[in-house]
């Protein structure tokens, strides 16, 4: 089955995104990076749904439109406050520990206490983030172990019959994944 495609820049794009989203479905949406998976980070059927696609089960980020969004969403120290927005501001992800009840523990880190967050500088993010109530997951489309895809013909090909909508934006040309940090002691410290 072909999912429904929709261009980023179509104005029903983001009503369309999240009437799936309410639904448990999967949308593939682009970032500033890459093209993401996108489920209601809540829904555990739904992210059993990317697991499956993607054929692994770990942890998963979820994007935000703003910084005060994203740290709404986790216990950061004050003291670390301005170095997570430099991180937050450079298209990277940053794992923090994670408010109670924010998000499915499927998707947590560390002892199903810790959050990666992200803040993407692509309008479609920005406006899904923003009128929908809940986070939403982001992670690369690809299967475990294999490069990320950039071509929304190749990813409607393979994922397909998986996926319920994707926010076509044409080929990516960096499609290289965020860099990822993380908070010790109040420094930060690059994982990938």
């Amino acid at each position: 089955m072909i999912p429904l495609v929709v261009k980023s820049t179509d104005p029903l794009a983001v009503e369309k995104s999240i009437n799936i989203l309410k639904k448990g479905g999967v949308i593939v949406y682009p970032t500033d990076t890459l093209y993401g998976f996108g489920v209601d980070a809540n829904n555990n059927y739904a992210i059993e749904r990317i697991n499956k696609l993607k054929n692994r089960h770990s942890p998963m980020s979820v994007i935000a439109c703003r910084f005060e969004q994203a740290m709404s969403w986790t216990n950061i120290k004050e003291k670390d406050i301005e170095i997570a927005k430099k991180i937050l501001d450079s298209s990277s992800t940053l794992i923090l520990d994670s408010k109670k009840n924010i998000v499915s523990n499927k998707i947590l880190g560390m002892n199903n206490t810790t959050l990666g967050v992200r803040i993407p500088k692509h309008r479609y993010c920005y406006d899904v983030s923003k009128e929908y109530d809940k986070p939403i997951t982001t992670t690369s489309v690809n299967r475990s172990g294999e490069q990320p895809l950039n071509d929304p013909k190749l990813i409607s090909k393979i994922f397909g019959e998986g996926i319920d909508l994707l926010i076509d934006d044409g080929k990516i040309k960096k499609s290289v994944g965020s860099k990822i940090y993380e908070l010790k002691d109040s420094q930060p410290i690059r994982i990938r």
